[in-house]
């Protein structure tokens, strides 16, 4: 089946494999053209090849590396002209524990992936097109960041901020540029796999819709908030837990 070229570009961060490939692959669906990042090379090549090496073009590096940000940017614009959208997925969660032992290094780090680097694509893509064009950007939050996750509280605090990143780029970005975040729960990716392998049963019990995520649904999720359909939306934060949060406070 040919899918009509919607004239779209999209720029998603974090996106050989797991919740940022299925972004991407839900946007090329409808017919948008994307640029994917990643650390990955081999993960990267394949992706461009399962979405179309017309469709998409790949930038490998490290998400908070600021010249990888300028690169990246610059050749979604030099191969398609145009970034309307920004999706910042990448994301990283090196440490596990309680608070109380977290190495601040460790934690540093894991800001500087999951927060600074969202902001620094964000004030990139602005200044590129979306600041005389418009456009929308999407921000991968986590329902870590808007309650208590026990263990992975340095990637909840992290969390939390993108959330409020999102609230921030909302009112200054207007009304040019839609932003919005998504909180997903556990989704099965390798990036997650620790939060439900050899478990998995005793795990999705606590969602009430039966099974954990998986990459499609955000990737849908992600679609919806860069259409026309969600275009008075911006400043909003989207949960998509399977109904987890539903059992919040049930005894």
């Amino acid at each position: 089946m040919t899918v009509r070229d919607s004239g779209r570009v999209a720029l998603i961060t974090g996106a050989s494999r797991g919740i940022g490939y299925g972004i991407a692959a839900a946007l090329v669906a409808r017919g948008d053209k994307v640029c994917v990042t990643g650390r990955g090379e081999e993960d990267l090549r394949e992706a461009v090849a399962k979405l179309g090496a017309d469709r998409a073009v790949a930038v490998p590096g490290r998400a908070h590396d600021e010249e990888h940000q300028a690169v990246a940017v610059e050749r979604a614009m030099d191969a398609f002209g145009r970034i309307d959208f920004l999706i910042n997925n990448a994301g990283t969660n090196p440490v596990f524990g309680p608070m109380a032992d977290l190495d601040l290094g460790a934690a540093r780090k894991v800001y500087e992936t999951n927060v600074i680097s969202a902001l620094g694509f964000a004030q990139r893509t602005w200044k590129a097109w979306q600041k005389d064009n418009g456009g929308a950007i999407v921000n991968i939050a986590s329902v870590a960041g808007v309650s208590a996750s026990p263990f992975i509280g340095a990637y909840g605090m992290s969390k939390a901020a993108m959330v409020n990143l999102t609230l921030q780029l909302a009112h200054e970005f207007a009304p040019g540029v839609r932003v919005n975040a998504i909180a997903p729960a556990v989704v099965r990716t390798g990036f997650a796999s620790a939060l439900y392998e050899g478990r998995e049963e005793e795990v999705t019990a606590a969602y009430p819709l039966g099974r954990l995520g998986v990459p499609e649904d955000i990737g849908g999720a992600a679609a919806f908030l860069t259409s026309d359909q969600a275009d008075w939306i911006t400043g909003q934060t989207l949960t998509v837990d399977g109904g987890l949060f539903l059992n919040a406070g049930v005894t």
